[in-house]
């Protein structure tokens, strides 16, 4: 009896404990025009609270999170924290016309969730036009109090969001592009902190710099923020190890560069152990996309660098920076190593096994066709897609008000689960098969049991050219069990897959001509965006939908909407 009370009291104070440590964070995010001076020009621009980035949250794991948006800005817009899990709480994942109509201008949104059963570096950001070009910002969830980070506790944290900046209107970027039917124009630099750094014009004092102490450990928390680009990361002379990536925690990889798509987030240890003195930190596009033809140009990107600075203590004013050699801009081989070096903390904090009995299983074909356009150029326009449908939102209700009150019309559970054809997915020569460029436009959708395992290969496709595509799903993590090049091969592949530690993620780069296999149960009911992460993809189709059935209890049961969830 003496030990059952023992046991009880202990589980009490544990429960207390965890209560206790779980607090309300609030804040209030006001999105109007803000006039800023970049590259030797003032631009009218969209930022919350008057700042880029904007404003960083911090919460510790079990928190909830409460964030009133007032849209004072000319646009649409919604707000989506990326990767955050949303368990039961899918009214305030945010994008655009999958779990809500946008935010009106002069309009106003809260969105409340709890951080669960996960830590480490996430963001949040416009899921609505071009408009995540500015509006962006930081989600740091640290350990619940007295839990320590599964790595050597770093003297300071610091964040570096590498972002892409227009010299012009990014709405009307997108704008015009949409009217065309052409891939959007390029952006004009890259940033460190909204600073694009010395190498562009009148840019000489507007470079990011990171003070450190010679001996100090400094936890760098980078996110990729840019719209359109992978990016390339350097320090020079200084390693730096990988602890984390998309708030999951890895085994510790040692590397002189980092890798990351739009919508990724990595973790690394900085020892400021050289010389003193100081050292560039730069970062340059990660630019995959080859030719649609033998002979045809490579896609215009923006090549250019951005850099900031690491100065150490006592370090002389006079000192010179040194520079690190970075990687060429189609350096498949460096992030391909980087990709598929790291892997999961087996054992860590919040870490799930892979499940074994799989209920779904999924080819996705992706990549870039074509579809009819009157009004376009050339009469037609570029079109993505997944299993050669080019997705379309919905305009008159977002898809998860369809499902939770069964409102017919708005959406076709038919997502295939394989590609209508079966062809040579990854040989460049297909670019001249019209049969299989034109993709017809839906809004479908894959329906999931709830708890169903599903395992997706995202198989790239060389139609209208090939590239490496970083795709995010929403509401989940997924363990990454292999990934390659060329045409995925269901007898001799799958005795690649790491079933012991796989990488845990919630977006993929999906390798350059090649593809990837993922794998994750689908235990959070309701309507969940799968897509690419480019901006240049999103509004022409890369994407699809899972809608995840209720479950048999209450606690997995979607609630209701929040009475101010905006009408579209």
């Amino acid at each position: 009896m003496s030990r059952l009370l023992f046991l009880l009291t202990c589980a009490l104070a544990l429960l207390a404990s965890s209560v206790a440590s779980a607090a309300i964070v609030e804040h209030s995010f006001h999105v109007q025009n803000l006039t800023v001076r970049r590259l030797c020009s003032e631009q009218v621009i969209a930022a919350v609270n008057a700042k880029l980035p904007g404003p960083t949250l911090r919460v510790r794991e079990g928190d909830t999170l409460i964030v009133h948006v007032f849209n004072k800005s000319p646009y649409d817009l919604s707000i989506h924290w990326h990767g955050v899990f949303q368990l039961l709480s899918a009214w305030a994942d945010g994008p655009n016309m999958i779990t809500q109509c946008p935010i009106p201008p002069g309009g106003k949104y809260t969105y409340k969730f709890e951080l669960l059963q996960q830590e480490g570096t996430l963001w949040w950001h416009a899921h609505a036009s071009f408009l995540r070009a500015t509006v962006y910002g930081a989600l740091v969830i640290r350990p619940r109090s007295g839990h320590p980070y599964p790595f050597p506790k770093p003297n300071k944290e610091v964040l570096i969001l590498l972002g892409e900046w227009w010299n012009a209107n990014v709405f009307a970027v997108e704008s015009q592009a949409d009217a065309i039917g052409a891939p959007p124009n390029i952006s004009d630099a890259y940033t460190i902190n909204g600073l694009p750094g010395d190498l562009y014009n009148c840019s000489r004092n507007r470079m990011y710099k990171l003070k450190v102490q010679k001996g100090k450990t400094y936890l760098l928390r980078i996110i990729n923020a840019a719209l359109n680009n992978q990016l390339f990361f350097r320090i020079a002379n200084h390693n730096m190890t990988v602890v984390a990536v998309d708030a999951g925690y890895t085994v510790p990889y040692v590397t002189d560069v980092v890798v990351t798509g739009p919508g990724q987030t990595v973790d690394v240890l900085l020892v400021a152990d050289k010389e003193v003195g100081s050292y560039f930190m730069a970062a340059n596009p990660y630019a995959s996309a080859a030719p649609a033809a033998p002979g045809a140009p490579v896609p215009p990107f923006d090549n250019t660098t951005t850099r900031g600075i690491v100065v150490y203590e006592g370090a002389p004013s006079s000192t010179i920076p040194k520079m690190p050699p970075l990687p060429a801009f189609n350096d498949t081989p460096t992030a391909h190593k980087f990709f598929t070096s790291l892997t999961g903390l087996a054992g860590g904090p919040h870490w799930v096994p892979v499940p074994c009995q799989i209920d779904e299983h999924m080819l996705v074909t992706i990549g870039l066709g074509l579809s009819i356009c009157p009004t376009c150029l050339n009469g037609t326009r570029l079109a993505a897609s997944m299993n050669n449908f080019s997705f379309v939102r919905p305009s008159s209700l977002s898809l998860l008000q369809a499902f939770f009150f069964n409102v017919s019309g708005i959406y076709t559970p038919d997502f295939p689960d394989t590609p209508p054809i079966k062809f040579d997915y990854t040989n460049p020569i297909n670019a001249l098969n019209l049969s299989l460029l034109f993709t017809p436009k839906s809004t479908s959708v894959k329906v999931l049991k709830y708890n169903a395992t599903v395992e997706a290969v995202l198989q790239n496709t060389a139609l209208l050219g090939v590239e490496n595509h970083p795709i995010h799903l929403h509401g989940f993590n997924f363990h990454v069990l292999a990934q390659g090049f060329g045409n995925y091969d269901p007898l001799n592949d799958p005795q690649k897959f790491n079933l012991i530690n796989p990488l845990i993620r919630n977006t993929i780069n999906v390798p350059v001509g090649g593809w990837a296999v993922i794998r994750f149960v689908a235990n959070n009911p309701g309507v969940w965006f799968f897509h690419c992460h480019l901006d240049t993809h999103l509004p022409l189709g890369l994407a699809s939908a899972f809608v995840v059935e209720n479950g048999p209890t209450p606690e997995s049961t979607l609630p209701p909407p929040p009475v101010d969830l905006p009408q579209c």
